[in-house]
């Protein structure tokens, strides 16, 4: 079609397939570039494990939105200063704008000592491990009988439940910064986990804190209901192990001994008002307690070797934004690129919102393409661009064969899923890399 826009959308999860959609409904032609083979980023490999349901009705949404005629998708397309193409390489090619939807890819740190020990890991890499989404796939875990996990969301019950449910280990202890009236996990999520909570170590834990809640007027009754509503529709225990929460703590080292993880150092927290928000202090108290893995859920941050400038962890945004939506700014910093989903604002909300701020985010490219002419770019010279790279491109018609074939196995094996490890593994079951 000619005097048609062209955007390109780098990364395939919610907001990048909502973002192409949303723009595709408005007239524009859309260039998807995916790192991953499969579309669907943290919808395929971020959902805990039986999820099966919800996995495949957004699956279902996917197919539908990829099956448009204006989108163009291109996997196995990593971008970035090591990628296959920078953020400049694509701009170069004359797209009329760039959505960027790669999320967070980055992992947030807190430079503690012992990070680096066998045993210590970050959330998001082993929920992508237990999701087959290589390279993570291919990594090897240590799990041992006593885990820690820091952190007090919905990654942290997902992590717990694959712990005990899936490595058999027999005792999970969530360390939390603050106290249990402030813990941002959800009740749907808790009663999956609630049935293994230790109650009497729980009693204990509430009434340790006690003083340090009524200090800053939090009541320690409520915080305490908060944790336990999830009860009456808790999930049946279906292994020997406990739950427990280590409440007003922080993490203050990780110890061991050749290399590998044996226990956690924590340092006891107060709490302090200030300005109408609570915050944690360290009192200077700290204790230690056996550990032989140690799983880090506190967020993520974006590739600061993605192309764009980042600060605090996002890429920095426009603060004054010439095509805001709901009063957000979804421009960087960069004339003609935007940013949504988790590229926007790291580790925030679940898929459904990606979704309406990856819609929001091409609303603004809406905006933003009504001020100017149609650049004249055309898909060919984007295929013929992409075809130089001399490697196996993934179309649409390969998404279909591979999920043919993935879905046959699950069916010889009597799974309800099942998924290739390796990349390699999945081009060949798309006839794109031949057998050795």
């Amino acid at each position: 079609m000619e005097n048609q826009y062209y955007v390109a959308v780098i990364g395939a999860g919610p907001a990048g397939l909502f973002g192409a959609r949303e723009l595709t409904s408005q007239g524009a032609r859309v260039a998807l570039f995916n790192r991953d083979i499969k579309a669907g980023g943290l919808a395929e490999y971020g959902i805990y494990l039986e999820k099966h349901t919800m996995k495949e009705g957004l699956r279902k949404q996917f197919r539908q939105t990829l099956a448009q005629p204006n989108i163009d998708y291109y996997g196995n397309i990593s971008v970035g200063e090591n990628g296959d193409f920078t953020l400049d390489d694509i701009r170069a090619l004359g797209f009329d704008a760039v959505l960027i939807t790669v999320g967070a890819q980055g992992t947030k740190w807190l430079g503690l000592p012992g990070e680096d020990l066998e045993g210590v890991y970050h959330a998001k890499d082993m929920v992508y491990g237990y999701n087959h989404l290589p390279p993570y796939s291919q990594r090897k875990f240590r799990f041992g009988k006593r885990a820690a996990i820091v952190g007090a969301g919905n990654v942290m019950i997902d992590i717990a439940r694959y712990l005990i449910n899936h490595q058999n280990v027999e005792e999970v202890t969530a360390i939390v910064r603050r106290g249990p009236a402030e813990v941002n996990f959800t009740k749907d999520e808790m009663k999956h986990l609630v049935a293994y909570l230790d109650l009497e170590a729980f009693d204990k834990e509430i009434e340790r804190i006690r003083p340090m809640l009524e200090a800053v007027g939090q009541d320690a009754a409520a915080g305490k209901q908060k944790v336990l509503e999830a009860l009456p529709k808790a999930d049946p225990k279906t292994r020997n192990a406990t739950f427990k929460f280590d409440f007003l703590s922080s993490p203050s080292a990780m110890l061991g001994e050749n290399g590998l993880l044996t226990q956690i150092e924590v340092e006891e927290n107060i709490l302090v008002e200030r300005n109408g928000k609570t915050s944690a202090k360290g009192a200077g108290v700290k204790r230690a307690f056996d550990a032989e893995t140690v799983v880090f859920a506190i967020g993520d941050q974006v590739d600061a070797n993605f192309g764009l400038p980042v600060e605090w962890g996002e890429f920095k945004k426009n603060d004054a934004p010439k095509f805001p939506i709901e009063d957000t700014s979804y421009e960087s910093t960069v004339e003609g690129v935007f940013v949504g989903g988790w590229s926007r604002k790291a580790s925030e909300g679940l898929v459904g919102y990606a979704r309406r701020d990856g819609i929001n985010a091409a609303k603004a490219v809406e905006a933003y393409l009504k001020t100017k002419s149609v650049g004249g770019l055309s898909p060919d010279a984007v295929a013929a661009k992409i075809k130089s790279l001399q490697k196996p491109i993934v179309y649409k018609e390969d998404i279909k064969r591979l999920e043919a074939a993935e879905a046959e196995e699950a069916k010889k094996r009597g799974l309800d899923e099942w998924k290739y490890d390796t990349n390699e593994e999945m081009l060949q079951a798309m006839g794109l890399l031949e057998t050795a």
